[in-house]
Parts: structure tokens; C-alpha cells; sequence
């Protein structure tokens, strides 16, 4: 009975059975826990030491072959090198450079910025190129000249940075020597050229050309300005000495201009206006041209004051009596187109318009008068064998002169 009311209790009271119940499953899921742990940390602590072992292996293989390598570098250094040691030495002279002021080097530039340039010459530190060095002209950035990433050019060393150990280079140099060979070349070859003026004194202007500095003297200028009013203008000019040694470079506006205008032919009539007036003359503007018309060329009647005649500015025309193209000077005359002696003075009028009448009347009387002078030579022509200066005129002429004549 007291079992049975036992089991009965126990039947009514659940809870006290699920408790135990409960504990049971807790302490074998602990004792599976348990083993699961020592378990896996069994197979954890056997990867460590197999990872171990191969990291050590490895260890071992890499310093076996450091040590190798290390005894070979020392035991036979050149093994796998495929140049020998002359191979490596012939290399380096033969990229080797002088470093030396004034020498000449090709480098390629491969960064710019506000100053110069950076260039690549090949040596153990690269060169600087400052902008003042990079052209013959006068430039904020070295762009303006062409000078960009990646060109490649021949420059000139011409100092070292101490500082960092650099070179200093530059290409103005290398431009100075093309515009002096340029220069002597437009001289030999006699071509007029233009030069922007860019200052002045009182002996003349200076303009440039090719870039470089060249001297006008007031003598050579054919216009009457004052040397600053031709400040930043372009003027025709010509080179009459060339000296790069000296660093002499002269030039001539008035020799350009008379070569240019080929139309002055001595005999032609041109209109042009009065510049100044001078004690000796006036100087006459013939289209861009300065001649001078003298006092004893305006009138066949005394002109004793020219203010009386002439005032700056008026036009009138004039003769062309000598063209000197080798000094750059024109004289002029209104002598010569005078209808009467005097009409300069009396009436300018009548002689500026029979200017081109009175002038083809002139080269007519010339034309005769060379005439007459060639007939005169060919009269004489038998008789010396000496006057005739065309060989085809008298095959004589050719020979031999008879023994006994004094040629002085």
C-alpha cells in the first residue's frame, strides 16, 4: 500500500520527476560536451603543430638557399650573369658623359613647372633647366617655348647646384649660336628683314632680330622720329656688320628701304611731303623713304632761305638724281623740273604740275646725250682699238696692244 500511494505521490507531483529528469539529461549532455571539447581541441593542437612543422621547413629551406646564394656571390660571383665584368664597364663609358661647364648633353625633360623644367641626361641626379635659360626670348613659362613632357633635346651645362648636386642647363645657348650662323647668312645674302625696336638713346635705336640685340644709328634710320615713338613698332632693316666675337651686331633701316624700292630709278618722278627742315636742305618722306632734296637742288634761282619755300608737311614732287643703296641715301632735285628758272620759288604749283612732263624731257636730254656718247666712242673705236668695251663691237680689241704704248 504505502508503495502504490508511493507511486500514486509521484504521479501527482510531476514537477518533482521532470526536476530529476532534467538533471539527468544535463549531466550527460555536460559529459558529451566534455568529450566533444577534449576532442577538438586534440585535432586543433595537431593542425598547429602540423602548420608548425611546415612553416619550419620552409624557414629552413629559405635560409639553406640564402646561404647558398650568399657562398656563390662570394665563391663565383658572376655565375648566371650574362655579361662579363668588361661587358659592365664598357657599358658605363660609353654612357658616361662630362660634366663639365660648356658641355653639351641630350636629355629629355619629364616634368615642368612655374621656374624650368627637370631633365633626364642620364646622369647619377637629373638637371634643371630655369625658365631665363630655356629660350633667347624673353618667357614666363617654359611652355611658351615648346618645352613640354617628354621632348628631347641637345642643352649646354652650364653650372652645378651645389646644394643637391644637380646640373644647371640650358638650350639659349645652343639659340644664340643658330641666330649669329643666322645673321651672317641674311648679311651674305643681302635680305632685309624686320626687327622690333625695344629702346632707344641718343645715338639710335636698338631693335631685335633673330633674337638677338642689334644697334640702329640715327644716320641709318629713314624716318625723322624721335628714337621712342619707333618703341615696340617693326621696322624694315638690313645687317651691315655681323661680329659675334665682338657681340657687334649694326643694322640699317635707310639701306633696307632703298633696296626695297626698286621704282627709284635715277631719272623717275615720286611724289612725297617735307619731314624737316635743316640748314643744307630739306629731307623729303618718298613713301617711307628719307631723301634729302639740297638747297643748291630746289631752284635754279638762289634760295637763301628755305622756310620761305618749304614748311613741314607740304607735298611736292621731286626727281630722283642719285640712289646710294650701299649707304642708304637718296638725293633729290626740283631744280630739274623747273618749266623756267625760278618757278620753284615763284610758282611750286605750276612745278608740281608739269613735274612728269619737265621729268620725261630730262631723261630724253639723258637718253641723247648717252647716245651721242656711244657714237662718239665708236667714231673713235678704229683708231685706238682701246675704246670700245664690247669685245663683239671690234674682235680687235682682244689683241695684243703694239709694242711702244704707255698704258699710264
Amino acid at each position: 500500500m504505502a508503495s502504490l500511494a508511493h507511486q500514486i505521490g509521484g504521479l501527482k507531483n510531476p514537477s518533482l520527476h521532470t526536476s530529476r529528469l532534467s538533471r539527468k539529461v544535463k549531466v550527460m549532455t555536460h559529459n558529451n560536451a566534455c568529450k566533444y571539447s577534449s576532442r577538438t581541441l586534440v585535432v586543433a593542437a595537431a593542425a598547429v603543430a602540423i602548420t608548425s612543422n611546415a612553416q619550419t621547413r620552409e624557414r629552413l629551406k629559405l635560409k639553406e638557399m640564402f646561404l647558398n646564394a650568399y657562398q656563390r656571390c662570394h665563391s663565383h660571383p658572376m655565375d648566371g650573369v650574362p655579361f662579363t665584368l668588361d661587358d659592365f664597364l664598357a657599358a658605363i663609358e660609353l654612357y658616361d658623359f662630362s660634366s663639365e661647364i660648356g658641355t653639351k648633353v641630350t636629355g629629355t625633360v619629364f616634368s615642368t613647372d612655374a621656374n624650368g623644367a627637370l631633365v633626364d641626361i642620364t646622369a647619377k641626379s637629373s638637371a634643371y633647366l630655369p625658365v631665363h635659360e630655356a629660350c633667347i626670348y624673353d618667357i614666363k613659362h617654359v611652355e611658351e617655348a615648346g618645352i613640354v613632357q617628354g621632348l628631347s633635346e641637345e642643352f649646354v651645362i652650364i653650372g652645378k647646384n651645389e646644394a643637391d648636386d644637380s646640373l644647371i642647363l640650358s638650350l639659349r645657348s645652343n639659340q644664340y649660336d643658330i641666330a649669329w650662323e643666322r645673321c651672317r647668312q641674311l648679311q651674305a645674302e643681302d635680305i632685309a628683314v624686320k626687327g622690333k625696336v625695344i629702346d632707344a638713346n641718343k645715338g639710335g635705336i636698338v631693335a631685335l632680330v633673330e633674337g638677338l640685340r642689334g644697334f640702329v644709328p640715327f644716320s641709318q634710320i629713314s624716318m625723322k622720329s624721335v628714337g621712342k615713338e619707333l618703341i615696340d613698332k617693326e621696322i624694315l632693316l638690313k645687317f651691315v656688320e655681323v661680329d659675334e666675337e665682338q657681340s657687334k651686331l649694326v643694322l640699317s633701316n635707310s639701306k633696307a628701304l632703298v633696296d626695297s624700292q626698286s621704282h627709284l630709278e635715277i631719272g623717275s618722278v615720286v611724289t612725297g611731303s617735307v619731314q624737316s627742315l635743316k640748314p643744307y636742305g630739306a629731307f623729303i618722306d618718298i613713301g617711307g623713304i628719307s631723301g634729302l632734296l639740297h638747297v643748291s637742288q630746289i631752284s635754279q634761282d638762289l634760295v637763301s632761305d628755305l622756310a620761305t619755300v618749304f614748311q613741314p608737311g607740304d607735298v611736292l614732287k621731286v626727281m630722283i638724281l642719285s640712289n646710294d643703296r650701299e649707304r642708304g641715301r637718296i638725293s633729290l632735285s626740283t631744280k630739274k623740273l623747273e618749266p623756267s628758272p625760278g618757278d620753284m620759288i615763284r610758282n611750286p604749283k605750276l612745278v608740281f604740275e608739269k613735274a612728269e612732263e619737265m621729268g620725261q624731257i630730262f631723261r630724253e636730254r639723258i637718253a641723247q646725250a648717252e647716245a651721242m656718247a656711244r657714237a662718239d666712242m665708236l667714231r673713235l673705236q678704229p683708231e685706238s682699238r682701246l675704246l670700245c668695251p664690247d669685245p663683239l663691237l671690234s674682235p680687235l680689241a682682244l689683241e695684243a696692244p703694239p709694242k711702244g704704248l704707255d698704258f699710264e
